[in-house]
């Protein structure tokens, strides 16, 4: 593992020193995860704009805006008959609150 040395201003010294109190962790770890964190979250957020750029694009374009819709049109009974097995039914079943039960009373 490399090593970064930084400055901090007092307050934001102060800050850390708490918060790693608080955690019972020494600092480096703590500002290591925040760093890991940081990066991580800047990473998807730059693939979830780029994601919605293309997305705005292709929206735009009428042809491929007709087969993303027939696309989606198609898969829709699967993805039903999918949650239908993970929830324990058999495909087609009427859901729970269907019949009149209520899922969040025991």
């Amino acid at each position: 593992m490399n090593n970064l040395s930084l400055r901090l201003p007092e307050d934001v010294q102060r800050d850390l020193d708490a918060e790693a109190k608080l955690r019972h962790c020494k600092r480096s770890e703590l500002a290591r995860e925040v760093i890991v964190e940081f990066l991580q979250r800047s990473k998807r957020e730059r693939f979830m704009a780029e994601f919605v750029a293309e997305a705005r694009t292709l929206a735009k374009n009428p042809e491929a805006r007709r087969e993303a819709l027939e696309i989606a049109e198609e898969d829709i009974p699967l993805g039903n008959e999918i949650v239908d097995i993970a929830e324990g039914r058999k495909p087609g079943d009427p859901w729970p609150e269907e019949q009149g039960e209520r899922w969040w009373k025991e």
